[in-house]
């Protein structure tokens, strides 16, 4: 696969997820966060389970033998996962989608620095001033006020920290596996069990509940989180944890956007002057790398 193309199915993966938002909060009107959190990835385990097993049973290539340290990497990617989702999801209790979204995409910032503490991962230059961009753009698009913090905002900060440690993470190690279905599986079941420990202890779930939330549940499990997470981990295959990010971060620009579009949260000029910064940003990450490849070949 090209570079162009697992950096697509990162974009779809965060248009996915920014539709994702919406369901995560209507949902929690019925639910709480942590139940939400453990049906939605109960179902998303459900359907990446059978692609998991094919992906084993039937490869199209010879694939290294699954090793323990495979197990705990997994392990590991789901853990983040949760802390992540959880941090978010309880979050968006006091905050607004697109809120939430912008500063979810703080991981766009995060990851590249965590890349290089922790595996001295040195990204391309144009990495770091497209970073900015984006990040200037995610500001721009929450309307550029950051003032009177709440809770859950410091919450959806922390979450982004998960996040940006989890796509470090698979950027990693799913090369070592060649096994993204088998690692989003694992990443998954992890998270459902641990919500569900989770909301059974500190929350309380009937059957009209579940049912009323049921369009949400489907949604968010096979679609924002079967789906898209598995296109995130294949992506992610095929370019760098610094640009995964970058493309990854334009769930906030879809969250403002499905935010306005079902829940009536307007984006004025300044929130669209941060979709286009976001969208030049992308292009920054898509183009340059591929005009310096270009200039070397000529050269050679």
């Amino acid at each position: 696969m090209s570079r162009l193309s697992a950096n697509l199915l990162l974009l779809l993966a965060g248009a996915i997820w920014g539709m994702g938002f919406v369901a995560q909060q209507t949902a929690m009107e019925t639910l709480g966060p942590y139940s939400f959190v453990a049906f939605r990835f109960l179902v998303a385990s459900v359907v990446v389970a059978p692609f998991a097993y094919l992906e084993n049973a039937r490869p199209k290539v010879a694939l290294p033998a699954l090793r323990p340290a495979h197990g705990l990497q997994f392990i590991a990617i789901g853990l983040c996962l949760f802390a992540g989702m959880a941090a978010q999801q309880v979050g968006l209790q006091t905050i607004t989608v697109t809120n939430s979204g912008f500063l979810t995409g703080l991981y766009v910032v995060f990851t590249p620095f965590l890349a290089v503490l922790l595996f001295r991962q040195w990204p391309h230059f144009i990495v770091w001033p497209a970073t900015l961009i984006a990040m200037l753009g995610i500001f721009l698009l929450s309307g550029g006020d950051l003032s009177q913090l709440q809770k859950g905002d410091l919450l959806t900060v922390l979450g982004a920290a998960f996040w940006a440690l989890q796509v470090v993470l698979i950027g990693r190690f799913v090369g070592q596996s060649q096994r993204p279905l088998t690692l989003s599986f694992t990443q998954f079941i992890v998270t459902a069990v641990l919500a569900a420990l989770v909301a059974l202890s500190i929350e309380s779930v009937t059957l009209a509940n579940v049912v009323s939330a049921l369009p949400e549940i489907l949604y968010a499990g096979v679609f924002a989180t079967g789906l898209a997470f598995s296109l995130q981990v294949i992506g992610q295959r095929y370019t760098t944890a610094p640009q995964a990010a970058i493309f990854l971060s334009s769930e906030s620009l879809f969250a403002a956007l499905f935010g306005a579009v079902f829940l009536s949260e307007r984006i004025g000029w300044i929130g669209l002057s941060g979709c286009l910064l976001i969208f030049f940003a992308m292009v920054l990450i898509e183009v340059i790398p591929e005009l310096g490849k270009a200039r070397t070949q000529s050269l050679t």
